[in-house]
């Protein structure tokens, strides 16, 4: 590993479970496809592959990287939609001791030859949906996974063996929208210490979890991987639809599903929702950004099994959770720190602020990135170091905690709105729009404002073509203090994305402020 890599993990983290009882990822993956035998692993579109199955092509994986010179120390990186197949590549290079790095396919080319070259693979898979990208990245060899058993060939199978704690298991980049992407490293003790907290949601061998986002994410990986350690199901969707992923869930008697706020506001508006069994579900999880007290009512009372929503970072650091049913009075709140979990809110001058106080929110817990690859400056850039010397994330988002230990989360930092020297949250303007009927989808963002330097406008998807935009702004601002109130609302088909749900405050500003001397 690189210096900003290793540097000060057994230091930095604090140790909540004994490392000598965590789980070693590529063993106990192999111990579940030697006892689970014909049960199925990983179920896609075209194919059901069963635990043996999946047992014999991981370690044939292995043992082709291991001929070709790939193991510890290496980055395999991918291209690709979700499937069976790179499920399979994906635990195949990590069992391997090698790093693996899931390009995230929303990028812009020039983002993802950025990335490629950063992480150095020299091996890279994907699919005919991305090839002609892939083609431009510079790898040496490119794989087709739709060629996957073929380029294994007669590779003999490889038992994979336990990895140090410290060697890289997975590389995440951020998106590179703006600047040069960031790669955050996560090494075997990372993921090893979210593996032991994965039981107490019910996500064993006897779970059928429902994979709709894509494996490039965090989100999706959290769940995916302890799946495969806990030796549960994966019914991985290439593509998130409604119907569909009912279907399938009903199908498939799903048990678990890992979702962003997105989806469930678009499950909750599909029409035939009720139509479908979900009678098997145990837990819904929900990460990536605050789902929405509303969306979470809706979705207690329509849909069986509890809502567990995670508030974290890809970097690690602050981890809060919110269980749904034993806090209803609590949906406004992504919950509390979780076990171990040490959370703080900073002023914009480092400087921690009393309980209760509005401010950067900064936490550090038992998984925490070593760094950013090769970029130790922006290591630093996203770390406060505590009066005790001890070292947190910063998260850029602003939010307080209540008398209860419950994080309100309002906006990220970069986000807030100034106007006429008053800082305004748009999520307390965005929770007050989201309660009007008419109102499907919302994002409130700063424009310029002659009088008052910026100003928030609402942006809305209605319901239906009735919907009128000024009397929504009349009726939300007779709720908002005088500070806070709506310059104007305007209509939207949609609001732009990321694969993961995230709108693109950033798009939206844009028009906004291009030319603009305010």
């Amino acid at each position: 590993m690189s210096e900003s890599q290793s540097q000060g993990v057994e230091r930095l983290i604090p140790k909540v479970i004994p490392d000598e009882e965590l789980l070693s990822f590529g063993p106990r993956m192999m111990e579940n496809a030697a006892r689970m035998g014909d049960k199925p692993c990983v179920i896609d579109e075209t194919t059901t592959v069963t635990w043996a199955e999946f047992g014999d092509k991981v370690a044939r994986v292995v043992g082709r990287l291991k001929a070709m010179g790939i193991g510890p120390g290496s980055m395999v990186a991918s291209l690709a939609e979700n499937s069976a197949a790179n499920v399979i590549m994906y635990a195949g290079v990590v069992a391997s001791g090698a790093c693996m790095v899931p390009l995230p396919f929303s990028a812009t080319e020039a983002a993802l030859v950025k990335m490629r070259s950063d992480c150095g693979a020299s091996l890279l898979f994907t699919t005919q949906m991305y090839r002609d990208t892939a083609d431009k990245l510079g790898a040496e060899q490119i794989v087709d996974l739709a060629e996957l058993d073929a380029w294994i060939g007669d590779a003999p199978a490889v038992e994979p063996e336990a990895v140090p704690l410290n060697d890289l298991f997975d590389m995440i980049y951020s998106s590179g929208t703006t600047g040069t992407p960031k790669g955050i490293v996560h090494d075997h003790l990372f993921r090893s210490r979210q593996f032991s907290r994965t039981s107490a949601y019910g996500l064993d061998e006897n779970g059928v979890l429902m994979m709709s986002t894509p494996l490039y994410s965090n989100t999706t990986l959290v769940a995916i991987l302890a799946c495969l350690v806990r030796g549960a199901t994966v019914v991985s969707m290439a593509k998130f639809k409604t119907v569909p992923f009912l279907e399938l869930s009903e199908k498939h008697r799903a048990t678990h599903a890992m979702l962003v706020p997105v989806q469930y506001m678009r499950l909750m508006d599909e029409p035939r929702f009720d139509e479908f069994d979900l009678s098997a579900y145990q837990c819904k999880m929900s990460t990536s950004a605050p789902l929405p007290g509303i969306v979470i009512e809706r979705c207690m009372a329509r849909w069986p099994g509890n809502i567990m929503e995670f508030y974290g970072m890809t970097e690690g650091g602050p981890a809060t959770v919110l269980d749904c049913a034993a806090h209803p009075d609590k949906w406004d709140t992504v919950g509390q720190p979780q076990p171990g979990a040490d959370m703080r809110v900073i002023d914009e001058d480092g400087n921690e602020l009393p309980y209760g106080s509005y401010g950067e929110v900064v936490g550090r817990s038992g998984s925490m990135m070593p760094g950013y690859h090769n970029n130790p400056d922006k290591t630093r850039e996203a770390t406060w170091v505590s009066p005790e010397g001890e070292h947190f994330v910063r998260t850029g988002d602003m939010g307080r905690f209540d008398e209860d230990g419950f994080l309100h989360l309002l906006d990220r930092k970069k986000d807030m709105i100034i106007s006429g020297g008053f800082n305004i949250y748009a999520a307390d303007l965005e929770a007050v729009l989201r309660k009007h009927p008419d109102v499907a989808d919302v994002a409130v963002i700063a424009i310029p404002s002659r009088d008052w330097g910026e100003t928030p406008l609402g942006l809305v998807v209605p319901r239906h073509t009735e919907a009128d935009a000024e009397a929504i702004r009349s009726w939300a601002n007779d709720q908002l203090g005088k500070t806070q109130r709506l310059s104007a609302v305007e209509f939207r088909d949609d609001l732009p994305r990321s694969e993961i749900g995230k709108i693109l405050k950033r798009e939206l500003r844009e028009p906004y402020w291009e030319g603009s001397a305010a």
